[in-house]
Formats: structure tokens, C-alpha cells, sequence
């Protein structure tokens, strides 16, 4: 047969068992008819190793000859190239989905490259929003189009979507390692992150008096937990993250410091002044649980606080005050105390300079009012006042 066409081909009759009819126009290109009347566009060439391979093009009438002579055309160059499309396509057949990939870095990379709370953090990235966007799509198949999709998908929540590009790009980077993804082709890369406006919301000195005569109530009152009126507390009084005080055991301190094992910033020394250390002598120890701020379970630590917050700050009148804006609350009066920025850093268990340099800003207040009374005082003396 010198031409597959349509013609040729619709005369091709059926056999006993399945044969090939090759054209001769184009080596390596054919249909395979089978016993049913079926008929199939081939190709057939000889791989690296001599061995004769072949690789299915599409069904006879679904796909026209001429589709199909354009495709082998391509495939049979590839092959003269060093390609081997036959083992690309079983290869493929068996690559990882998306999900596989989540749940194997979740099991095999997160527990000993990540933090508890990061962990978890990156089990909600997945859950909410990598598995339901990628799920089902192989791992060498998403694009940088596909991640700048996701990303601008999640435009109205900035912070979220980067969380949830950050997570990815490490994914992928390890889909690399664990050879499921090809050297250098994480498709991250150059997809931009959106700007995040970090929030800056500081007690002043008169909301600062509303919340502590607040717990005063409250814990007069007996409405709220002892266990979380001392940790917000100690939480005003010594600048930690909430974890580092929740997970807070009488074994770290020592004399007028805590040295807490692990945090977000690795080992910690927490200093303590005489205002902690007299809310930590106000506390009972319980013989059988290890805890400072103790939970209801024996032997555990209280572990939420966002529902005894939402019901304290909601009695003080500062609904809008997250929990770790009392950590920016201590930094901003240090600052207005006159201590230095490094010396904040670290009293606050800051691991970099940059960290710190967020409250600069608040150093310029104390040197703002010198110069206004300085002015003033020129001012009346020029007569002007």
C-alpha cells in the first residue's frame, strides 16, 4: 500500500486475528485493524536498545488519517532525536497525581523538616486548597500558568495565597529530589508573591488599664478560666508568641529566665521581670501536670485561647485586638521606654535584624516630641509664640 488514506483504509477488511499495513510514504507510520473491525494508527520504531516498539495514535475515525500521519511525523522525529515515545507514554501512565504528592511530602518531608504549627499549617494549605485545585493532575504536568492561576484565584486574600505559593514551591522542589518532576522545572519560579500589608495595632496606655481592670473582673467574678487570665498576663508582661506560653512548663525557668527547648526562632531564653515573676508565684502548681497555664485534661496545657480572648476583649472593649497584638504592645512600649532595637530583639527572641526594624517607626515618637518642644521653645523666644 503506497498511502494510508481514507479511502485505502475504509477498504481494509477484517481478519481472523489483527494485522498491520504500513505506509510506505512514511516508514514507521501504519493501522493495526483487529478481528471487530477496528481500526487503530501506529507508529513503529526501534529504541535505544534495538528493541521494536510501537505506540498507539488514536482510533480510526475519531482521528483522520491525515491527523494522525501529522502527529507520527513529529513522534518519529522525536525518536531520531534519541526520544522514546512509548516508554514516555507508560511512564506517564503510572506518574503521581497532585494528591499523591501532598500526602507523601505531608508524611515524608513535613515531620522532620517543619515545626508542629507549621505542619499544620501546611496540612491546611493542602486540605483547602492545593488538593482541590490539583488533585487529580499529574505532577509533571502543572505549569507556571496553572500556579499563577491559583494565586490570582486568591487575589482578595494576599497572605493566604502566598502561604499556599510557599508550600508549593518547596513541594515541588521536592517532587524533584524524589525524581518526579525533571532538575530545575518548579513551576514557582517567577510567579510573584502580593504584597502583604503587615498589621500594626498597639495598645495605648489607657486601653492597657481597660484590659487589666477587665481580667481583674473577670477573675474576681470567677468567669473565666485562672489558666486563661495567666496567660494573657504573661503574655502582656513578657512579649511571647502564645505557643511559647501555653506550652510553658515549670521546668524551663530558672531564677529570673525560661529557657524554653524549642519555638519558631529554635532554644529561647525568655527573660523575666518582677511583674511575670509575681503572676508565675500567684500560680498553683499541680502536682501531676507539668504546665504553667494547665488545660482541663491532667497532665495537659490549655490550648485554645481564641475563645476565652473573644469573650475578654469583647468585656474590655477591644474586639479588634488580635492575641499577638499584646506582643507588638510590649515591643511599642519598650520603644517608647527608650530601649534600643537590638535590645527589643531580644528580649522578643528575634532570629533576624528585620524582624525587629518593624518598629522603628515608634523610636521616631520620643524623638518627635524633643524637637516639638524644642521648636516651641525657639519659636516663643523669637516672638512668635
Amino acid at each position: 500500500m503506497p498511502r494510508l488514506s481514507k479511502r485505502s483504509i475504509d477498504a481494509l477488511k477484517p481478519q481472523e486475528k489483527d494485522y498491520f499495513v504500513w505506509d510506505d510514504d512514511m516508514p514507521g507510520f501504519g493501522v493495526r485493524v483487529l478481528p471487530s473491525g477496528r481500526k487503530t494508527f501506529m507508529i513503529q520504531y526501534r529504541d535505544g536498545g534495538g528493541r521494536t516498539r510501537r505506540k498507539r495514535l488514536g482510533r480510526y475515525g475519531t482521528v483522520t488519517a491525515e491527523e494522525a500521519k501529522k502527529e507520527a511525523r513529529q513522534l518519529l522525529s522525536s525518536v531520531a532525536r534519541g526520544a522514546n515515545p512509548a516508554e514516555e507514554t507508560i511512564r506517564k501512565r503510572g506518574a503521581a497525581v497532585m494528591s499523591e504528592l501532598c500526602e507523601r511530602f505531608m508524611a515524608d518531608y513535613v515531620p522532620s523538616h517543619c515545626k508542629p504549627s507549621t505542619a499544620k499549617e501546611y496540612r491546611r494549605c493542602v486540605d483547602l486548597f492545593i488538593n482541590p485545585a490539583f488533585g487529580n493532575v499529574q505532577v509533571e504536568e502543572v505549569q507556571r500558568n496553572h500556579i499563577a492561576d491559583i494565586q490570582h484565584k486568591h487575589r482578595d486574600k494576599p497572605y493566604q495565597a502566598n502561604r499556599t505559593l510557599g508550600v508549593l514551591s518547596v513541594m515541588f522542589n521536592q517532587a524533584e529530589v524524589w525524581g518526579l518532576r525533571p532538575e530545575g522545572t518548579n513551576p514557582c519560579r517567577h510567579v510573584k508573591k502580593y504584597e502583604e500589608k503587615k498589621r500594626e495595632r498597639y495598645l495605648s496606655s489607657v486601653e492597657l488599664g481597660r484590659l487589666g481592670k477587665t481580667l481583674s473582673k473577670l477573675e474576681s467574678e470567677g468567669v473565666e478560666s485562672a489558666s486563661a487570665i495567666n496567660c494573657i498576663r504573661l503574655l502582656i508582661l513578657t512579649g511571647c508568641r502564645l505557643g511559647e506560653i501555653q506550652t510553658l512548663k515549670w521546668d524551663y525557668i530558672q531564677g529570673t529566665s525560661a529557657w524554653l527547648p524549642d519555638s519558631k526562632t529554635g532554644a529561647k531564653r525568655i527573660y523575666l521581670g518582677p511583674a511575670a515573676l509575681n503572676i508565675l508565684d500567684s500560680i498553683n502548681k499541680l502536682p501531676d501536670n507539668p504546665y504553667v497555664i494547665t488545660g482541663r485534661l491532667p497532665g495537659s496545657h490549655l490550648t485554645d485561647m481564641q475563645k476565652p480572648w473573644r469573650r475578654i476583649r469583647k468585656e474590655a472593649e477591644l474586639e479588634d485586638v488580635r492575641i499577638h497584638d499584646l506582643r507588638h504592645s510590649f515591643a511599642s512600649n519598650a520603644v517608647g521606654l527608650g530601649e534600643s532595637l537590638p535590645m527589643i530583639g531580644k528580649l522578643l527572641g528575634h532570629s533576624q535584624v528585620q524582624t525587629t526594624a518593624r518598629y522603628a517607626h515608634l523610636a521616631d515618637d520620643p524623638m518627635q516630641d524633643a524637637a516639638a518642644r524644642v521648636s516651641g521653645e525657639l519659636e516663643r523666644l523669637l516672638g512668635g509664640g
